[in-house]
């Protein structure tokens, strides 16, 4: 099979990813292999292909939004879910490749935070390539009415923005502002629609900005400037530190400030008077399993699409440079079925 890997980090412009040829991998015990159709291309990938994230063994497959079909399934797997995968099933692989189960993080039902944790593309070889194996426990079965291209991005920027949502503790109806708008950010305005709340975007892109109106954005504009109204809550998408203390100034007392990057800038010193009023700073680390069911019935449901932008598996080196410099909206997704 062909699969992209990384073998040392480097500038993404230097062509870290090389093309090669392995194996087709065998499932071992609580193990399903997937033959994979698309993958999603994520900010993630680029923070380890660039170095900025490491991580613990290389070579390593990158990509965590992978979406395809079950074509073998190790023995003795058993599968402790209310949709059990079989063979022939659409599935797709999200970062949270698998959890311990056993720790006080996993018994609180935050599985996100196990330190035994392994991810996708990260820990195990993902899906920049022909196949991959998946913990059999961890796959989350795709809704008919969403096409694999569409579903990719779902799995990662879809599932990490709900989280980042409830986080938020977002309520029907607030005004609600995105800091950054690329992958993550274009799927969260459409879930904040669904609910009735208003949305301002900051991104110095004009482009995104544009794209964020087209979404139903109320205001759009740069993070130096302020729309009408304060924001009742903000998430940031953007991995720059500050951002932070600008939406700590743009949110109303009481509100709260989520951060949704697994990689940022330092965030600079600030006076107390702006996370004063009761405001809240948080963090979002990852996502649970149950993340990804609640969020895919909600795409089903709420017809969330993303706005794809498509990549031939060869060309990964590419989609990265393009994320890099924000010369698309919405996602890249590498067409991955056939090489």
């Amino acid at each position: 099979m062909k699969a992209n890997r990384l073998f040392f980090p480097g500038p993404i412009e230097t062509n870290p990813l090389q093309l090669v040829d392995l194996p087709i991998p065998e499932p071992g015990p609580g193990q399903m292999r997937i033959k994979v159709s698309v993958c999603g291309v994520c900010h993630t990938d680029l923070h380890a292909a660039e170095g900025e994230i490491y991580p613990p063994t290389l070579p390593i497959t990158l990509g965590h939004q992978a979406v395809g079909v079950v074509e073998a399934i190790g023995a003795s797997t058993v599968v402790q879910r209310r949709v059990i995968p079989v063979v022939g099933m659409r599935v797709g692989i999200p970062w949270l490749h698998s959890a311990c189960g056993k720790c006080e993080a996993c018994k609180r039902g935050e599985e996100n935070l196990c330190k035994n944790a392994k991810f996708t593309g990260f820990h195990v070889d993902g899906g920049y390539a022909g196949y991959l194996l998946a913990d059999a426990r961890y796959v989350l079965p795709i809704p008919e009415n969403i096409s694999d291209e569409q579903a990719a991005p779902l799995l990662c920027a879809g599932i990490v923005g709900y989280r980042a949502l409830k986080k938020a503790g977002v309520r029907r109806g607030e005004h609600i502002g995105l800091f950054g708008f690329g992958a993550s950010a274009h799927l969260c305005i459409q879930i904040l629609q669904h609910w009735n709340c208003k949305v301002s975007v900051f991104t110095r892109a004009l482009a995104h900005q544009e794209h964020a109106r087209q979404l139903g954005a109320v205001w759009a504009g740069s993070a130096g400037q302020n729309p009408e109204k304060p924001l009742d809550r903000a998430i940031i998408f953007a991995p720059t530190g500050g951002l932070v203390v600008r939406a700590l100034e743009t949110t109303r007392p009481g509100g709260t400030v989520v951060i949704n990057a697994i990689h940022m800038s330092d965030i600079p010193s600030f006076p107390y008077e702006k996370i004063y009023g009761e405001r809240t700073l948080r963090s979002v680390a990852n996502a649970t399993y149950r993340d990804g069911q609640e969020f895919l019935i909600l795409a089903a449901t709420a017809g969330i699409k993303s706005t794809v932008n498509l990549y031939p598996l060869h060309e990964a080196n590419r989609a990265l440079q393009d994320l890099k410099a924000s010369r698309f909206n919405g996602e890249a997704v590498l067409q991955v079925a056939g090489v």
